[in-house]
């Protein structure tokens, strides 16, 4: 199979698709890669170290496209990208389509294989291709957080850990899964009063376990999400409902009960933010204030870290990659019903539920559409 990567075009996003190693694995398979002249030069990989495991560098995205069976990509086509995939091509990347409409129409309409990291299972149910990522946002969102706390950045200028006499900063975790947790580890490890809210007992008492009396604890309703947030230094929005929107915990009434510059890190913005007044930002202009209250809601903080979240994910994804790569995608499908869960789009059909139900269009299920 003929395999490329392209650099990415959304603003500061320095991951790249395929690191070398992930690229000469690739190649030991028997397979053809290409890269675009650069798309690894943000991660810290310049084109030499591509030549140097077989890769052909090309001049352009287009000429990427044009040459390749399938595209590891890391963020999800923009608009300028839509009219370079072609019918039955592969598109192997984030796709995160539930918030998204035209992006999903666009993908319908070229008639791809849209194959989405972020819905893809492990045995355990677990999201293996989401999840190095969540751990980067998750302790990324602290450490952001922390920054914009400080009164250069308008926030309420308070240090995060305190120090002996003054109380440490209040921050409210909502969610307690993998960007939440690792949340809490890094807010936990700053010397922060924790509060993580979550509908799963379990992972409450397993956090619980973990922290003992560094954290607390505390059930999602309505009712104690409205009495946490008034006392709210830094506020990490950490839903997620996989391949779906994410639901609006925070409204605007409750930022008029927050403390002023307070910071709320937007971590769900990708699948639409679990803030009413979220909208998505970018690293060179990370924040915007609404009624008084800080909002970061950057789509690819982990692309800040860009090597660290380029190997990560590629650790994560590249035994999918290789498997589509030697089987064909429906070989792979077939055989995996995992990857099979990562199937979004396939050949102008809808095949994940949760995105058919964010814009309400025909659901059909995947293994209908490979026979």
């Amino acid at each position: 199979m003929k395999i490329g990567t392209v650099k990415e075009i959304k603003k500061h996003e320095y991951r790249v698709g395929l690191t070398p190693k992930a690229a000469e694995a690739y190649k030991n398979h028997g397979h053809t890669v290409y890269v675009e002249k650069g798309a690894g030069e943000g991660s810290g990989y310049p084109d030499g170290l591509y030549t140097a495991v077989g890769c052909a560098i090309l001049p352009t995205p287009q000429a990427v496209f044009a040459e390749s069976d399938m595209i590891v990509k890391v963020k999800e086509p923009l608009k300028e990208e839509y009219d370079l995939i072609r019918e039955n091509q592969i598109l192997f990347t984030y796709l995160h389509l539930a918030p998204d409409r035209p992006l999903t129409d666009a993908l319908l309409r070229r008639k791809c294989v849209g194959i989405a990291f972020e819905t893809i299972k492990d045995r355990k149910g677990g999201l293996p291709c989401l999840k190095p990522m969540s751990q980067i946002a998750g302790r990324l969102s602290i450490q952001e957080g922390a920054k914009y706390l400080e009164k250069p950045f308008k926030g309420r200028g308070v240090l995060l850990s305190g120090v002996p006499g003054v109380p440490a900063a209040e921050v409210v975790v909502l969610g307690a899964g993998i960007v939440g947790a690792n949340a809490v580890k890094i807010a936990a490890g700053f010397g922060a009063h924790v509060t993580v809210v979550d509908i799963d007992l379990d992972r409450l008492e397993y956090l619980e376990d973990i922290y003992g009396n560094r954290i607390s604890t505390l059930y999602s309703t309505q009712e104690n999400i409205d009495e946490i947030l008034p006392k709210a230094d830094l506020v990490i929005g950490a839903v997620l409902i996989p391949g779906s929107s994410t639901p609006k915990l925070l409204r605007e009434k409750h930022l008029k009960t927050m403390r002023p510059g307070a910071v709320i890190v937007d971590v769900a913005i990708d699948q639409g933010g679990c803030c009413e007044t979220s909208k998505v930002t970018y690293h060179d202009d990370p924040v915007f204030v609404k009624v008084g209250v800080l909002h970061y809601c950057v789509g690819n903080m982990p692309g800040a870290v860009s090597n660290t979240s380029t190997n990560a994910l590629v650790n994560a994804n590249l035994r999918y990659g290789l498997s589509i790569a030697d089987l064909g995608a429906e070989g792979a499908l077939k055989k995996d019903p995992g990857l099979l869960e990562g199937l979004n789009v396939y050949k102008g059909a809808l095949t994940y539920q949760g995105v058919a139900a964010a814009h309400g269009l025909p659901f059909t299920p995947p293994r209908e559409v490979l026979g």
